[in-house]
């Protein structure tokens, strides 16, 4: 792939009665924090921006962080925006709606 910078929404749904879901969250947002990627935490789902692979890497890192720590089941809901000749910020498809 380019190497562009894209940008995904990954949003985490733990299906577990084991513990609070949003523990398993809040694991997922670190994992995405170490990641170096640009990130801005919503109330919903947490968007990303960097290299494509970058941003795929991070995205498995957080699916098997919590496989690792045995979370018993989980939905990951991702969207990512690819432009095939130059790069897609979140600032782009946003600047006009900040004061």
């Amino acid at each position: 792939m380019h190497q562009f910078i894209v940008n995904a929404s990954i949003q985490i749904l733990p299906i577990v009665q084991d513990r609070h879901p949003y523990e398993w969250v809040d694991e997922a947002i670190a994992i995405i924090q170490q990641s170096g990627l640009a990130y801005e935490i919503g109330p919903f789902a947490t968007v990303v921006e960097g290299r494509y692979e970058d941003v795929m890497a991070t995205i498995n890192a957080v699916n098997e962080h919590l496989y690792s720590k045995e979370c018993n089941e989980w939905i990951a809901s991702v969207q990512i925006q690819i432009r095939s000749k130059g790069d897609i910020t979140g600032d782009d498809k946003t600047a006009k709606f900040k004061n």
